[in-house]
């Protein structure tokens, strides 16, 4: 192990490349530059899911009901628990219940625990997602889980899945040269989650997944729920214990690509497209590989 003191003592005298190249090699022997390092998911336990699951709001906020969201909520509570997560599945609750919630698994021991996982699945707006009776920051929501105020995550996975709308806009279709893919065609209404979301970064080890890109609508149909979480529930089924995480959700962002709205109340919207994002603070590979017995 290559030690800061004898690090900065190589380098004096140095020019600026030489010290890199120092710096560089130094990193590179102690290990902090594998390109291959995993977070380690080997504890007993993989770790604490929440879903808050928002489909009716107070009568004041104006905001439509999310039909669609219950198959939202139960197609990822099968694909979690698959994953050996400890769901916790809440519906409709109002803000100060989702921050007794919050503040519960803020001081749960996650010392046994692999990572942190936590759904919006409701209305967003600005940097906010709507609770039943009104707004939730998403910084003081995430920021809750930094180092200062959760130590059992220091250095574990924190992952945050919103399912919102991100702005007032749908995005156009534009005919590729290639790849070329007949979407298919779905019977049910397709209506979008209201408000607008901005992406905000929560610090190291935080992955942070939005449904669609700042600016546009997230389309959700009102039996089959969302494309979004449609969509992540079919790669995490097919590839939730092979593949590495970001893979998953850039997987994900191409599936709901190759989407386009086909039965609609508003007839502007029809042939429109949806295209998710992530901001990935992490600072390692993350799988989910299976679990031993």
């Amino acid at each position: 192990m290559v030690t800061l003191t004898e690090l900065q003592s190589s380098s004096v005298e140095m020019g600026e490349p030489s010290r890199r190249t120092t710096i560089s090699a130094a990193l590179n022997q102690s290990g902090l530059y594998d390109p291959g390092e995993e977070y380690v998911m080997s504890y007993n336990l993989r770790g604490l899911a929440l879903i808050f699951n928002q489909e009716y709001f107070s009568p004041e906020l104006r905001l439509p009901h999310r039909h669609g969201t219950k198959a939202d909520k139960n197609n990822l509570l099968r694909r979690l628990e698959e994953l050996s997560f400890a769901v916790r599945p809440y519906d409709n609750l109002n803000r100060q219940e989702v921050l007794a919630v919050i503040n519960d698994a803020v001081n749960w021991s996650h010392t046994e625990a692999d990572c942190f996982l936590c759904v919006f699945l409701s209305h967003g707006e600005n940097e906010c997602v709507f609770a039943r009776d009104g707004k939730l920051s998403i910084r003081d929501l995430t920021h809750t889980f930094k180092g200062d105020r959760c130590p059992s995550l220091v250095c574990k996975p924190k992952i945050f899945i919103f399912q919102a709308c991100r702005g007032d806009k749908h995005d156009e279709p534009v005919s590729p040269i290639v790849d070329v893919v007949d979407c298919e065609v779905h019977a049910n209404q397709l209506v979008v989650d209201a408000g607008t979301v901005h992406t905000l970064p929560a610090g190291a080890d935080f992955l942070m997944c939005y449904s669609v890109a700042e600016g546009y609508f997230s389309h959700r149909e009102t039996l089959n729920g969302s494309w979004y979480i449609q969509d992540l529930c079919e790669v995490l089924q097919e590839y939730g214990t092979r593949l590495e995480i970001t893979e998953m959700m850039t997987l994900v962002n191409r599936r709901v690509s190759l989407r386009r709205v086909e039965n609609c109340a508003d007839r502007n919207a029809i042939g429109k497209k949806q295209v998710p994002c992530y901001t990935s603070m992490l600072t390692k590979k993350l799988y989910f590989r299976s679990k031993k017995l």
